[in-house]
């Protein structure tokens, strides 16, 4: 795999040169170029795409194999505390724009953005050699515009190698990022930082030829749509496309108006058409492997989401959050920290969500669990809809997607494993203490000694640690070396002990509810591969038999053949192999695990067990689970951890160090592993803020106006038209001149007077400090920084952001 992808590189690297051009093309084009199957569309296809998928075809046997083994065989590959490669682990940047970024993840980055560059430079002054005043005059162009036109040409192509690579960091079930240790969660930074160079790109490349056809006077190009050619209109479409979707995921919008930035997304599809069609799909394979893998992906998601699965139960718990276990197949195996994407129709027909799974496939053979916190409306309608009764006679519809997550772990490399968590971030530590519980009852081999660093708000939200242990009960191992360090940030003193109670509900199968199963079967990565070449096999006999028989006698390999019809006819015969083939799978495999899933469920009628998580605070012992967890926790009321403190002195040779929570606490975590203190530290962040978001009522069309009006400021300061037509200023719902400070007083957070303040800000979703500026809303109460609502009612308009009740009384305007 390592060769191919050399190679795959190499090609890359040389691809800009003359001498690929001059020596290599030339004997390429002679074997591939001119086939009377593949016709021009040969030479891409088979020296770009290929390799590509060849190398998913072995990565997915290398997984398989891999997962072949024992666990006794996974082992205890210690890691030392020191070295190059420790240190090239290590977190380098912290604080910038990059987010928390490993030696080694900049370092690749800055390979792939030299690369980048060594395209550009190469292209370009291959290009500029031959551009001369003379050969300009030639084509009646001047010679800036001649260099205009070259240079727009080659930023299109260098974009092309960004789009090659985009889309291999979301393919869930992708076969190559567990190779090399990624799963798609963590590698979403990679396709974030490749879209901005993307379409940095590829405006840029825009822009020139606009400008290029305003100076030839040639603006016509821009609704041309050539036969043989590029079309122009195709390209216009797929920029504008996808600097819709480049919009919406800036950060503050993706986090504030999720479904926005979610649903803008899907024009990728929009994308992906018109830009076959702007380049002509010969062009097109050189970037086709990635978006291949993540069309068989989306397919296979597709199909497992058409089924109901079955709901067995909910642990309803003081703190907000629900706690769902879903019934599955013993065949079904999954890593801890792995999520699941949950779909319930009667909240929402069309939202999907992802959430960790809390449970282990070893130490629960038939049950899945997820834990969901309410926060949004979706998840707080599912609060509300599961607290407001004890017992549900009926079925819940839910379909899931999933689960995803890392082919294998290694907690086991590690002496110690400090998991730093704040609020529900406890989620993924909760699937990792279990499966070492599972481990520790099944196997001989050596466990790290476990310290859990939790911080909650309120005293409410120990009762997550009730998740630690299964509904059914399980007692913790005496040989497990396990100490839990509980903060609550928000009170000062116990629970009183008048506490509302955990509950769990049993709902009632449905003979069409399925439990939750390998898409593919437990042998998943080999029918993976199988799909994956099977289909590409298929793809290429048919477009062989097409073109011998259709296409070349019309095209002689002379470009004849409408260039659009061409490509259309190409991605339809590529999504039907991939359909065939994927459904094909997917029957077979739901036939052999139709035995297992036509076992009789028994719906035994239990009564709802409750536990009170004041039983933390008092250290009553209500159950054999809880008393052993009781015994190694500690719970500290009015304060944060000291997080410091607490790395520095774990002692061991190779220490884990994880965290799940707010920004500000995963920097922290990071800045103290990387400070040089502790070798050995080995930092590990698990965030899953690409995914976080609220959903408000008309947020849609709130944000888009805000996009499109700071859009035209900033293309009206760039064209001057101000100094042409007169300065103009759009009305605004907002309040542009109120004196605010008259309107809605700015105080100090730590003044504030309310007896339950809110946490953090729901605009910017960070926390409250004790000296952050805030403002109260006068008919609603909500609590928002004070820069966060000052821009809001500026730029939007004057109704709060949570449940846009108007901001002001309107006597207020009439006393202005």
């Amino acid at each position: 795999m390592l060769v191919i992808f050399l190679g795959f590189i190499f090609v890359w690297i040389l691809m800009p040169t003359l001498t690929y051009r001059t020596k290599w093309l030339p004997v390429m084009r002679t074997e591939f170029g001119f086939s009377t199957y593949f016709g021009v569309a040969g030479l891409t296809l088979f020296m770009l795409m290929f390799p590509m998928l060849l190398m998913a075809c072995l990565g997915c046997l290398y997984l398989h194999l891999k997962k072949q083994k024992s666990t006794d065989h996974l082992i205890r590959e210690k890691t030392s505390g020191g070295g190059v490669l420790a240190a090239m682990r290590r977190p380098m940047l912290v604080n910038g724009p990059l987010g928390i970024v490993s030696a080694t993840e900049l370092l690749f980055l800055a390979m792939f953005v030299a690369l980048l560059l060594w395209n550009f430079i190469v292209y370009w002054r291959n290009a500029y050699i031959i551009i001369t005043p003379k050969s300009a005059a030639k084509l009646h162009q001047k010679l800036w515009e001649a260099m205009l036109e070259g240079m727009a040409i080659r930023i299109g192509l260098v974009g092309n190698l960004c789009l090659a690579f985009l889309f291999i960091p979301v393919v869930r079930g992708s076969s190559l990022l567990p190779v090399i240790g990624l799963t798609s969660e963590s590698s979403i930074k990679y396709h974030i930082w490749l879209g901005h160079m993307l379409m940095s790109l590829f405006t840029v490349h825009g822009v020139c030829f606009i400008i290029y056809w305003a100076s030839m006077h040639e603006i016509s190009q821009m609704v041309t749509w050539s036969k043989t050619e590029m079309s122009n209109v195709a390209g216009e479409i797929a920029l504008l496309s996808g600097l819709v979707m480049w919009a919406t995921s800036y950060p503050s919008i993706r986090r504030r108006f999720f479904e926005v930035f979610f649903y803008s997304h899907y024009l990728y599809i929009v994308f992906m058409f018109f830009y076959v069609l702007h380049v002509g799909i010969a062009f097109c394979f050189i970037i086709f492997p990635g978006f291949y893998m993540f069309m068989v992906d989306r397919f296979l998601r597709f199909l497992q989401s058409r089924d109901n699965v079955r709901l067995l139960s909910a642990r309803v718990l003081p703190s907000n959050t629900v706690e769902l276990t879903f019934s599955k197949t013993k065949g079904l195996m999954y890593t801890p920290t792995s999520t699941l994407f949950v779909n319930i129709p009667s909240i929402s027909k069309l939202q999907w969500h992802p959430f960790t799974i809390t449970s282990s496939s070893n130490l629960e053979a038939d049950k899945l669990s997820i834990v969901i916190k309410s926060e949004g409306k979706w998840s707080t309608k599912l609060y509300q809809m599961l607290s407001s009764s004890d017992h549900t006679d009926r079925a819940l519809s839910v379909s899931v997607e999933g689960p995803y997550g890392p082919a294998t772990t290694d907690f086991l490399r590690h002496d110690s494993l400090v998991m730093v968590s704040g609020g529900s971030g406890i989620t993924p530590f909760i699937s990792i203490i279990r499966d070492l519980i599972a481990m520790r009852r099944t196997t001989t081999c050596e466990i790290p000694k476990i310290t859990l660093i939790c911080a909650f708000k309120k005293a409410s939200g120990i009762s997550m640690l009730d998740l630690i242990f299964p509904a059914s009960g399980l007692e913790l191992s005496p040989d497990l070396n396990i100490q839990i360090e509980a903060f609550i940030t928000k009170e000062n003193e116990p629970m009183n002990e008048e506490t509302e109670k955990i509950r769990t509900l049993w709902f009632k199968p449905s003979h069409s509810d399925q439990p939750i199963s390998a898409i593919l079967g437990p042998n998943s990565w080999l029918w993976l591969g199988a799909i994956l070449s099977s289909s590409f096999i298929i793809f290429l006999v048919i477009i062989g038999v097409m073109t011998e028989y259709y296409i070349y006698p019309i095209d002689q390999n002379k470009n004849k053949y409408n260039a659009a019809s061409r490509s259309i006819l190409y991605l339809l015969v590529l999504c039907v192999s991939i359909m065939m083939t994927s459904s094909a799978a997917v029957f077979w495999n739901k036939k052999k695990s139709n035995v297992e899933s036509s076992k009789r469920v028994q719906n035994v009628d239990v009564p709802s067990p409750i536990s009170s998580p004041s039983s933390w605070a008092y250290r009553e012992i209500e159950s054999t689970p809880q008393e052993s967890l009781v015994q190694c926790t500690n719970i500290h009321f009015g304060e944060r951890p000291d997080l410091e403190k607490y790395l520095l002195e774990t002692k061991g040779s190779s220490v884990g160090v994880m965290v799940c929570g707010p920004k500000k606490m995963r920097q922290k975590v990071a800045r103290i592993c990387s400070s040089g203190l502790a070798e050995n530290l080995h930092f590990e962040s698990i965030s899953f803020s690409w995914v976080m978001g609220f959903s408000y009522g008309g947020a849609g069309v709130i944000i888009v106006g805000v996009i499109v009006n700071d859009l035209m400021r900033k293309v009206g300061s760039f064209l001057d038209l101000t100094r042409l037509f007169g300065d103009y200023s759009s009305e605004s719902s907002g309040i542009n001149k109120i004196p605010m400070d008259d309107m809605l007083p700015a105080i100090k957070f730590e003044e504030m007077s309310r007896v339950n303040p809110p946490g953090s800000c729901r605009i910017c979703q960070d926390d409250f400090d004790g000296g952050d500026q805030v403002r109260c809303l006068r008919n609603c109460v909500h609590v928002f920084h004070k820069t966060c609502i000052d821009r809001w009612i500026q730029d939007v308009k004057m109704t709060c952001p949570l449940c846009r009740t108007p901001i002001v009384p309107d006597f207020y305007f009439f006393r202005l």
